[in-house]
């Protein structure tokens, strides 16, 4: 009996000691992970995390930059101002609304037929990709002088250009009327980050559907939309969201091309949120303007989420 037990000992000791020896390497790993990402976790919590809570606490407050002695608790105060009380709130949120209704189909079309024609197997193909791509990478100030040139009305670019075809001269961003439009037009200077990503996509359709599809006699318009769109559905997806993030918070070139004008024509929200901070100094205002931003973006962002379950395809079947 006692031969017994101890041949049942061995072996459980034996595995008892392993399974000790797995847990302590999987404790040394997971300290050494947490040791490895202690820099980045720092990084967050002081310059990311800790900003966001302060902005919150701040929207609850009439904080002023140059008199924080006089800052007071006013709860929903800003909010409630921002929501029934000011007109240029207001204003701010239609015209940007204004220019996402414009400048988000404007890019996705623009992308995805500049997609579809350097999609094809031409000689020099990849130079003139590289040719469309390039002008996204130029920054936004360098942008926006550029395009306050092009759109002068007395010997700008865009003015030239109608008198070659015979058309009036426009005042672009200097009327009321135009303003937004001509705004919506200088975005598809960047539509190169939108082409790439159709780019790959269209890359990736098999060629097999395209084929079948001529054997049963399909045109260029059906191949498209019995396809190509849904084939690629992803990819509009992915450039629906980060158009309509993106578009939300236009800054650089309304600040620098337009301040807003004329008129508050082209009163962006994010120029109207940085002018509550940092020229009328009302910085709670300015965060709870900021906090309202963030909600709109993450409503809208869902809604474009919830909506891909109906029209976004994947290899598995819909999203």
């Amino acid at each position: 009996m006692r031969a017994v037990l101890e041949r049942y000992r061995v072996p459980r000791a034996r595995a008892l000691a392993s399974a000790a020896r797995r847990w302590r390497a999987r404790r040394d790993e997971a300290i050494w992970a947490y040791v490895l990402i202690l820099p980045w976790l720092i990084g967050f919590v002081g310059l990311t995390l800790a900003p966001i809570v302060a902005t919150l606490l701040l929207s609850l407050t009439d904080y002023r930059v140059f008199q924080p002695e006089l800052t007071r608790f006013v709860g929903l105060q800003n909010y409630r101002t921002a929501l029934v009380h000011d007109a240029s709130f207001r204003t701010a949120v239609r015209v940007t609304a204004y220019y996402c209704a414009l400048a988000v189909p404007l890019d996705l079309i623009a992308g995805l037929a500049l997609a579809l024609l350097l999609n094809t197997r031409v000689a020099g193909v990849t130079v003139f990709r590289t040719i469309y791509y390039i002008p996204s990478l130029i920054s936004g100030v360098v942008l926006s002088l550029l395009f306050l040139w092009v759109f002068q009305p007395q010997f700008g670019l865009a003015n030239a250009l109608l008198e070659a075809l015979g058309l009036p001269r426009q005042q672009w961003i200097y009327s009321t009327r135009l303003v937004i439009p001509s705004l919506a037009l200088m975005s598809v200077w960047g539509v190169g980050r939108t082409m790439i990503v159709f780019l790959a996509a269209l890359q990736g359709i098999p060629t097999e559907l395209y084929e079948s599809a001529q054997i049963d006699g399909a045109g260029p318009l059906a191949k498209l939309f019995a396809i190509t769109l849904p084939m690629i559905s992803p990819a509009i997806f992915f450039n629906l969201v980060l158009d309509v993030i993106a578009d939300l918070q236009i800054f650089t070139a309304p600040f620098v091309i337009t301040k807003g004008g004329p008129a508050e024509a082209s009163l962006f929200y994010v120029l109207y949120l940085y002018r509550s901070a940092f020229e009328q100094f009302r910085m709670g205002y300015a965060c709870a303007l900021a906090w309202l931003l963030f909600l709109a973006i993450m409503v809208l962002t869902a809604i474009i989420f919830r909506s891909g379950s109906i029209w976004v395809y994947y290899e598995g079947g819909r999203r």
